[in-house]
Protein backbone atom coordinates (compact mmCIF):
# COMPACT_ATOMS: atom_id res chain seq x y z
CA UNK A 1 0.00 0.00 0.00
CA UNK A 2 1.70 3.33 -1.21
CA UNK A 3 0.76 6.68 -0.08
CA UNK A 4 -1.29 7.76 -3.01
CA UNK A 5 -3.62 4.60 -3.00
CA UNK A 6 -3.87 5.31 1.01
CA UNK A 7 -5.02 8.66 -0.21
CA UNK A 8 -7.80 7.58 -2.41
CA UNK A 9 -8.90 4.95 -0.46
CA UNK A 10 -8.98 7.55 2.34
CA UNK A 11 -11.13 9.87 0.61
CA UNK A 12 -13.41 6.82 -0.85
CA UNK A 13 -14.04 5.69 3.07
CA UNK A 14 -14.39 9.29 3.68
CA UNK A 15 -16.60 9.98 1.13
CA UNK A 16 -18.74 6.96 1.69
CA UNK A 17 -19.04 5.46 5.04
CA UNK A 18 -22.02 7.65 5.80
CA UNK A 19 -23.96 7.93 2.70
CA UNK A 20 -26.31 5.07 1.66
CA UNK A 21 -24.24 4.03 -1.44
CA UNK A 22 -21.81 1.26 0.28
CA UNK A 23 -18.28 1.81 1.14
CA UNK A 24 -17.52 -1.67 1.38
CA UNK A 25 -18.31 -1.95 -2.38
CA UNK A 26 -16.37 1.14 -3.98
CA UNK A 27 -13.35 0.54 -1.16
CA UNK A 28 -13.33 -3.13 -3.07
CA UNK A 29 -13.84 -1.79 -6.82
CA UNK A 30 -11.40 0.71 -6.27
CA UNK A 31 -9.49 -1.41 -5.22
CA UNK A 32 -9.45 -3.63 -7.98
CA UNK A 33 -9.12 -0.80 -10.44
CA UNK A 34 -5.95 0.66 -8.53
CA UNK A 35 -4.71 -3.28 -8.42
CA UNK A 36 -4.03 -3.22 -4.82
CA UNK A 37 -3.66 -7.22 -4.13
CA UNK A 38 -6.39 -8.52 -1.38
CA UNK A 39 -3.87 -9.54 0.86
CA UNK A 40 -4.45 -9.64 4.89
CA UNK A 41 -2.66 -6.59 5.77
CA UNK A 42 -4.55 -4.52 2.83
CA UNK A 43 -7.79 -5.53 3.83
CA UNK A 44 -6.85 -4.81 7.19
CA UNK A 45 -5.98 -1.15 5.96
CA UNK A 46 -9.57 -0.81 4.60
CA UNK A 47 -11.27 -1.94 7.37
CA UNK A 48 -8.64 0.20 9.91
CA UNK A 49 -9.26 3.41 8.10
CA UNK A 50 -13.10 3.44 9.24
CA UNK A 51 -12.09 3.59 12.85
CA UNK A 52 -11.66 7.36 11.14
CA UNK A 53 -15.29 7.37 10.52
CA UNK A 54 -15.85 7.05 14.32
CA UNK A 55 -14.06 9.75 15.43
CA UNK A 56 -15.68 12.02 13.17
CA UNK A 57 -19.26 11.50 14.07
CA UNK A 58 -17.55 11.60 17.83
CA UNK A 59 -15.88 15.39 16.51
CA UNK A 60 -19.61 16.01 14.94
CA UNK A 61 -21.81 14.61 17.66
CA UNK A 62 -20.14 15.16 21.21
CA UNK A 63 -23.13 16.87 22.72
CA UNK A 64 -24.93 13.63 22.41
CA UNK A 65 -21.86 12.08 24.63
CA UNK A 66 -23.66 13.06 27.90
CA UNK A 67 -25.55 11.18 30.80
CA UNK A 68 -28.71 12.89 29.36
CA UNK A 69 -28.54 10.69 26.39
CA UNK A 70 -28.13 7.72 27.82
CA UNK A 71 -31.01 5.91 26.80
CA UNK A 72 -30.25 6.86 23.01
CA UNK A 73 -27.05 5.12 23.74
CA UNK A 74 -29.31 2.25 24.81
CA UNK A 75 -31.47 2.04 22.02
CA UNK A 76 -28.02 2.15 19.34
CA UNK A 77 -26.50 -0.51 21.50
CA UNK A 78 -30.42 -2.52 20.89
CA UNK A 79 -29.60 -1.68 17.61
CA UNK A 80 -26.49 -3.25 17.12
CA UNK A 81 -27.41 -6.71 18.61
CA UNK A 82 -28.66 -8.19 15.70
CA UNK A 83 -26.25 -7.72 13.29
CA UNK A 84 -23.81 -8.16 15.94
CA UNK A 85 -24.94 -11.77 16.28
CA UNK A 86 -26.01 -12.68 12.59
CA UNK A 87 -22.29 -10.95 11.69
CA UNK A 88 -20.39 -13.44 14.03
CA UNK A 89 -22.39 -16.68 13.48
CA UNK A 90 -21.63 -16.38 9.48
CA UNK A 91 -18.75 -13.92 9.23
CA UNK A 92 -17.15 -16.93 7.32
CA UNK A 93 -20.39 -17.26 4.53
CA UNK A 94 -20.21 -13.16 4.97
CA UNK A 95 -16.02 -13.29 3.22
CA UNK A 96 -17.06 -15.48 0.30
CA UNK A 97 -19.67 -12.50 -1.20
CA UNK A 98 -16.81 -10.24 -1.55
CA UNK A 99 -16.93 -10.33 -5.27
CA UNK A 100 -17.32 -7.14 -7.33
CA UNK A 101 -20.37 -9.34 -8.98
CA UNK A 102 -22.10 -9.12 -5.73
CA UNK A 103 -21.38 -5.69 -5.13
CA UNK A 104 -22.59 -4.54 -8.52
CA UNK A 105 -26.34 -7.02 -8.08
CA UNK A 106 -26.39 -4.95 -4.19
CA UNK A 107 -26.05 -1.57 -5.35
CA UNK A 108 -28.90 -2.12 -8.22
CA UNK A 109 -31.36 -3.45 -5.77
CA UNK A 110 -30.36 -1.01 -2.64
CA UNK A 111 -31.45 1.50 -5.68
CA UNK A 112 -34.48 0.54 -7.06
CA UNK A 113 -35.91 0.30 -3.01
CA UNK A 114 -34.65 3.59 -2.39
CA UNK A 115 -36.95 4.82 -5.05
CA UNK A 116 -40.05 2.52 -4.19
CA UNK A 117 -39.12 4.33 -0.90
CA UNK A 118 -39.45 7.56 -2.05
CA UNK A 119 -43.06 7.00 -3.87
CA UNK A 120 -44.75 6.06 -1.11
CA UNK A 121 -42.48 8.27 1.91
CA UNK A 122 -44.13 11.41 3.32
CA UNK A 123 -41.74 12.92 5.66
CA UNK A 124 -45.40 14.71 7.32
CA UNK A 125 -46.23 11.36 8.47
CA UNK A 126 -43.43 10.73 10.15
CA UNK A 127 -43.48 10.89 13.99
CA UNK A 128 -39.68 10.73 15.01
CA UNK A 129 -38.67 13.75 14.05
CA UNK A 130 -35.32 13.72 16.31
CA UNK A 131 -32.77 11.39 16.82
CA UNK A 132 -33.70 11.25 20.80
CA UNK A 133 -37.23 10.31 19.95
CA UNK A 134 -36.29 6.69 19.05
CA UNK A 135 -37.86 4.12 20.77
CA UNK A 136 -36.64 1.34 22.45
CA UNK A 137 -39.41 -0.59 19.62
CA UNK A 138 -37.78 1.52 16.45
CA UNK A 139 -34.33 0.55 17.78
CA UNK A 140 -34.75 -3.06 17.32
CA UNK A 141 -36.05 -3.02 13.85
CA UNK A 142 -33.21 -0.37 12.48
CA UNK A 143 -30.69 -3.11 13.78
CA UNK A 144 -32.80 -5.92 11.87
CA UNK A 145 -32.80 -3.73 8.78
CA UNK A 146 -28.93 -3.17 8.75
CA UNK A 147 -28.46 -6.67 9.19
CA UNK A 148 -28.92 -7.16 5.18
CA UNK A 149 -25.99 -4.91 5.61
CA UNK A 150 -23.77 -7.40 5.61
CA UNK A 151 -24.46 -8.38 2.14
CA UNK A 152 -21.32 -6.34 -0.09
CA UNK A 153 -22.67 -3.76 -1.79
CA UNK A 154 -25.83 -3.28 0.16
CA UNK A 155 -24.32 -0.29 2.45
CA UNK A 156 -24.56 -0.59 5.97
CA UNK A 157 -25.97 3.13 6.25
CA UNK A 158 -28.40 2.16 3.59
CA UNK A 159 -29.92 -0.01 5.19
CA UNK A 160 -30.25 1.13 8.15
CA UNK A 161 -31.39 4.88 6.94
CA UNK A 162 -34.62 2.69 5.28
CA UNK A 163 -35.21 0.98 7.98
CA UNK A 164 -35.24 3.96 9.91
CA UNK A 165 -37.52 5.53 7.41
CA UNK A 166 -39.87 2.64 7.54
CA UNK A 167 -40.48 3.27 11.02
CA UNK A 168 -41.37 6.39 11.14
CA UNK A 169 -38.35 8.34 11.46
CA UNK A 170 -38.04 12.02 9.22
CA UNK A 171 -34.16 11.76 6.88
CA UNK A 172 -32.58 13.90 8.99
CA UNK A 173 -33.28 11.80 12.26
CA UNK A 174 -33.07 8.30 10.02
CA UNK A 175 -29.48 9.65 8.73
CA UNK A 176 -28.41 10.85 12.49
CA UNK A 177 -29.39 7.71 14.18
CA UNK A 178 -27.36 5.34 11.26
CA UNK A 179 -24.11 7.69 12.10
CA UNK A 180 -24.21 6.76 15.82
CA UNK A 181 -24.85 2.88 15.18
CA UNK A 182 -22.36 3.04 13.22
CA UNK A 183 -20.07 3.51 16.18
CA UNK A 184 -20.08 -0.10 17.74
CA UNK A 185 -20.28 -1.68 14.07
CA UNK A 186 -17.15 -0.15 12.80
CA UNK A 187 -15.40 0.09 16.29
CA UNK A 188 -16.11 -4.01 16.73
CA UNK A 189 -15.25 -4.72 12.93
CA UNK A 190 -11.73 -2.16 12.79
CA UNK A 191 -10.89 -2.67 16.49
CA UNK A 192 -11.22 -6.84 15.77
CA UNK A 193 -9.07 -6.06 12.46
CA UNK A 194 -5.99 -4.01 14.28
CA UNK A 195 -5.89 -6.86 17.05
CA UNK A 196 -5.81 -9.76 14.80
CA UNK A 197 -3.72 -8.31 12.13
CA UNK A 198 -1.08 -5.41 13.44
CA UNK A 199 1.53 -7.69 13.74
CA UNK A 200 1.27 -7.57 9.31
CA UNK A 201 2.23 -4.35 9.16
CA UNK A 202 5.75 -2.71 8.42
CA UNK A 203 6.77 0.78 9.54
CA UNK A 204 6.12 1.40 5.59
CA UNK A 205 2.58 0.65 5.93
CA UNK A 206 2.31 2.39 9.09
CA UNK A 207 2.99 5.71 7.20
CA UNK A 208 0.41 4.87 4.73
CA UNK A 209 -2.05 3.69 6.84
CA UNK A 210 -1.28 7.15 8.92
CA UNK A 211 -2.25 9.43 5.83
CA UNK A 212 -5.24 6.90 4.60
CA UNK A 213 -6.67 7.25 8.41
CA UNK A 214 -6.33 11.08 8.28
CA UNK A 215 -7.56 11.64 5.01
CA UNK A 216 -10.68 9.39 6.19
CA UNK A 217 -11.49 11.37 9.04
CA UNK A 218 -10.94 15.06 7.32
CA UNK A 219 -13.55 13.79 4.46
CA UNK A 220 -16.02 11.75 6.72
CA UNK A 221 -16.22 15.02 8.96
CA UNK A 222 -17.30 16.81 6.13
CA UNK A 223 -19.02 14.75 4.09
CA UNK A 224 -21.90 13.78 8.07
CA UNK A 225 -22.14 17.56 7.65
CA UNK A 226 -22.96 18.38 4.26
CA UNK A 227 -25.16 15.29 4.16
CA UNK A 228 -27.56 16.60 6.71
CA UNK A 229 -27.64 19.59 5.03
CA UNK A 230 -28.80 18.13 2.11
CA UNK A 231 -31.32 16.11 3.38
CA UNK A 232 -33.03 19.38 4.80
CA UNK A 233 -33.81 20.41 1.17
CA UNK A 234 -33.56 16.80 -0.86
CA UNK A 235 -34.91 13.18 -1.13
CA UNK A 236 -32.56 9.49 -1.58
CA UNK A 237 -33.90 9.43 -5.06
CA UNK A 238 -30.45 10.95 -6.07
CA UNK A 239 -28.89 8.21 -4.08
CA UNK A 240 -31.02 5.87 -5.50
CA UNK A 241 -30.46 6.42 -9.16
CA UNK A 242 -26.83 6.64 -8.54
CA UNK A 243 -26.70 3.22 -7.33
CA UNK A 244 -28.57 2.07 -10.22
CA UNK A 245 -26.39 3.30 -12.78
CA UNK A 246 -23.12 2.92 -10.84
CA UNK A 247 -24.32 -1.08 -10.41
CA UNK A 248 -24.89 -1.77 -14.05
CA UNK A 249 -21.27 -0.13 -15.34
CA UNK A 250 -19.58 -2.20 -12.45
CA UNK A 251 -21.50 -5.63 -14.04
CA UNK A 252 -21.39 -4.01 -17.52
CA UNK A 253 -17.62 -3.53 -17.59
CA UNK A 254 -17.80 -7.51 -15.80
CA UNK A 255 -19.09 -9.38 -18.68
CA UNK A 256 -17.49 -7.55 -21.16
CA UNK A 257 -14.08 -8.51 -19.34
Amino acid sequence: MDIINAIILGIIEGITEFLPISSTGHLIVASKWLGIEPTDANLAFEVIIQLAAILAVLANYKDKFSPKHFNLWVKVAIAFIPLGIIGFIFSDVIKTLFSVQVVGVMFIVGGVIFLLLERSYKETHCTTTDVTQVTYKQALWIGVAQVFALVPGTSRAGSSIVGAMLCGLNRKASAEFSFLLGLPVLAAASGYDLFKHYQLFSLDDLTALAVGFLTSFIVAYFTIKLFIRFLENFTFVSFGLYRIVFGVILLTNLNSG
